[in-house]
């Protein structure tokens, strides 16, 4: 074991090293509903974006009211912009694929607004509680299935 190696040992630069690396942020993919009613909004909302340090790509989907940006940004802050810059009422996209969710026909999920194919993201538990059934519910509704046809000695 050499001299260094032994003075290595007793002083630690991993420390030092650490505490001036910055961590990097992560590739991420921002939906955002914001109004577009013509090329000119079109224009306005991916220009507000596209010269934001770490933006990657812009893609504006005008039917849909949706604007998807890609690249090492932090999702406030390009809702924060884009709403600044335009002067639009913006949020991030609160919709799903209706397959996604379990009942999506249920109120406060389904919304007539929404793209078609979609319903609104609601992680509310009393929704998930809706179509739940009590035991006599089920009791009856399984008394007249047709897996079960011995079930209902009437008909």
């Amino acid at each position: 074991m050499g001299a260094l190696d032994h003075l290595s040992n007793i002083i630690d630069c991993s420390s030092i090293r650490h505490s001036k690396l910055k961590k990097r942020k992560q590739l991420q993919t921002v939906e955002i509903k914001v109004k577009i009613d013509c090329e000119g909004c079109e224009r306005k909302v991916r220009r507000s974006v596209e010269g934001m340090k770490g933006v990657t790509s812009v893609q504006v989907e005008p039917k849909q009211s949706k604007l998807t940006v890609i690249g090492y940004v932090d999702p406030e802050k390009v809702v924060a912009r884009v709403a600044r810059r335009t002067g639009k009422k913006v949020e991030l996209w609160p919709y799903v694929p209706y397959d996604v969710v379990e009942h999506p026909y249920a109120p406060g999920v389904y919304d007539k607004k929404a793209p078609a194919g979609y319903v609104r993201n609601v992680q509310d538990p009393q929704v998930s509680q809706l179509a739940r059934a009590s035991s006599t519910e089920v009791r009856y509704t399984t008394a007249f299935s047709d897996e079960n046809p011995t079930a209902c000695v009437v008909m």
